[in-house]
């Protein structure tokens, strides 16, 4: 299906093959009316409708500023998996996925910036293929698995070769070592079988990263609201482990905004000049950068 069908306006909570029996209470997957509400505000008042695709999730994503960083928001329930969002708590992903469809809702009249529709466009980016089917392996799990699904259905561009990316040893394994930690995986152990399969079709593909020493010769090729993936390595294999948004401020300079943990900021901060911010750790080893086209 090409992106410009999935992004039709769509008002269900999940995929419509999803039954109707197994979708998870409205209340269950969307949380923090007052904050949309404010963002659909300052939408308003500001024109962020005439904005490009991504200076719109930047902006989004500067006024998400603040908000508190929370972990496992996704894991909602033990068994149904379902779009969802919780605006009063972001971790690095929530945060750059709930900025770009926030501002991909504003394509649509304004009657349509709505939570249901909010919710369509968190489906059509976080599951494989743009469908939740109600199965936890539906979700996109790896931003280089993210990267590649949502670059192949022309919703996003990877620049990270036409940038200089070079390829580097891989392995997703994440989620099958830390399974306790899932609520789905704990409860359903029948899913680490399907799921190690699932990380080793990840760990096949190539990972590209642009290396930190050479970030700061690329930063003015970067735009606000492309989203940066950053790319670390154990010594022996590398993998992806934090994103967040470039943000271009009025001085020039590229800045690092993401969701930025609790041993750090605790919350959704513009950071420092990109290129300084992976200096500041050792196992950061460079960047990934997908920028979004509609």
């Amino acid at each position: 299906m090409r992106a410009s069908k999935v992004i039709a306006p769509i008002v269900l909570i999940c995929a419509t093959a999803f039954a109707v029996e197994t979708r998870l209470p409205f209340q269950t997957v969307f949380k923090g009316q007052a904050q949309f509400n404010r963002l659909v505000s300052l939408a308003k008042s500001n024109d962020w409708k005439s904005l490009s695709i991504g200076e719109r999730t930047a902006v989004v994503g500067q006024a998400l500023s603040g908000t508190r960083y929370k972990s496992y928001t996704l894991e909602i329930d033990n068994r149904i998996e379902s779009p969802s969002v919780n605006f009063n708590g972001l971790d690095c992903w929530t945060f750059f996925e709930t900025s770009l469809a926030f501002a991909r809702m504003l394509n649509e009249s304004e009657a349509n910036w709505s939570p249901e529709n909010f919710l369509h466009y968190i489906e059509v980016d976080r599951y494989r293929g743009g469908v939740c089917t109600g199965e936890y392996l539906s979700r996109l799990h790896y931003l280089e698995d993210w990267l590649y699904d949502n670059d192949k259905r022309g919703l996003v561009e990877d620049l990270t070769t036409r940038l200089g990316g070079q390829s580097v040893p891989h392995a997703a394994h994440e989620m099958t070592v830390a399974w306790r930690h899932y609520r789905y995986l704990a409860a359903n152990k029948s899913l680490l079988g399907p799921l190690a399969r699932m990380e080793a079709d990840v760990s096949r593909r190539p990972l590209y990263q642009i290396p930190k020493n050479r970030v700061a010769k690329i930063e003015p090729k970067l735009q606000s609201g492309d989203i940066i993936g950053i790319v670390s390595h154990d010594g022996r294999l590398y993998s992806t482990s934090h994103v967040g948004l470039a943000l271009r401020t009025p001085d020039g300079v590229l800045h690092f905004l993401h969701a930025s943990a609790p041993h750090n900021y605790g919350k959704v901060v513009v950071d420092s000049r990109l290129s300084d911010y992976l200096r500041k750790y050792r196992s950061d080893s460079g960047i990934l950068v997908a920028r979004p086209l509609k």
